[in-house]
């Protein structure tokens, strides 16, 4: 007579490899890979992880040569998201420092607002707008409360992508600025992406532009990232005639995507 199964654990190799990938990877690393040197194996699997790539849509047939660890390859996919908070205004100032609010100060408006455009991205519907003084925000990014451990940050250097976008309104000349730095623990810059300020000659086509930067290749100990970005009118002029500014992002992700 057949011999009967007594446990999960002699089940064949590639059959374990799927039931494991439906797992989340928590559990497959803080729980299943210390079952047994079995499990811990099947768990440390190239295969195992690639299957949950694709099970989850972050897998194409064209990135397979260009992928060394599929483990991490998932990781960044799963964590890849917004870090900035409220990049749209939509919760007022929340999460916002106001590092300078000068002239009538920060405000919010609704797009296209007053002689302007609308966004190309439908889902925005406000942005932040400065005033005749200066007017610069900021948020600080700690990386380990967003998932991304030290290790990974230092040996594995994952891509960081700054986005923002900026406009003028028609009628009035004004000046947009973005500084974003990496930091390490003891906030030391260890490197920055400052570039000159862009200045709108007033009658400009008040269009939404985007600026954006990929931090590559840096230095291992970044463990914040800091994001600031404003600017004020060029003319001084009472009210909100200053640039405006929304939809800003920062995603961190394996160089492939």
């Amino acid at each position: 007579c057949r011999s009967v199964m007594t446990s999960i654990c002699d089940l064949p190799e590639d059959v374990l490899v799927e039931l494991l990938s439906m797992l989340p990877a928590h559990d497959l690393i803080c729980a299943c890979r210390l079952v047994c040197t079995q499990w811990r194996y099947v768990v440390d699997l190239t295969t195992l992880w690639k299957r949950k790539c694709q099970r989850e849509g972050f897998h194409t047939q064209s990135l397979d040569r260009s992928i060394s660890d599929w483990k991490i390859f998932y990781m960044l996919c799963s964590l890849k998201r917004n870090l900035i908070k409220n990049p749209s205004a939509e919760e007022s100032f929340r999460h916002w420092k106001l590092d300078n609010n000068e002239g009538d100060r920060w405000r919010i408006e609704e797009l296209p607002g007053p002689l302007g455009r609308e966004m190309p991205d439908p889902k925005v519907h406000k942005y932040f707008v400065t005033s005749f003084g200066l007017c610069l925000k900021s948020q600080l990014i700690t990386l380990k409360n967003e998932g991304y451990w030290n290790e990974l940050m230092d040996e594995k250097r994952p891509e960081i992508v700054i986005k923002d976008w900026y406009a003028a309104r028609f009628d009035c000349g004004c000046r947009y600025e973005i500084t974003v730095r990496l930091l390490s623990e003891d906030y030391i810059v260890l490197e920055e992406f400052h570039p000159e300020p862009v200045v709108i000659e007033q009658w400009s086509d008040a269009m939404w532009r985007e600026v954006s930067h990929t931090f590559h290749n840096y230095p291992a100990g970044v463990r914040y990232i800091w994001f600031q970005h404003g600017g004020q009118d060029t003319q001084f002029w009472a009210g909100w005639y200053g640039i405006r500014v929304t939809n800003s992002s920062i995603t961190i992700g394996p160089w492939t995507l």
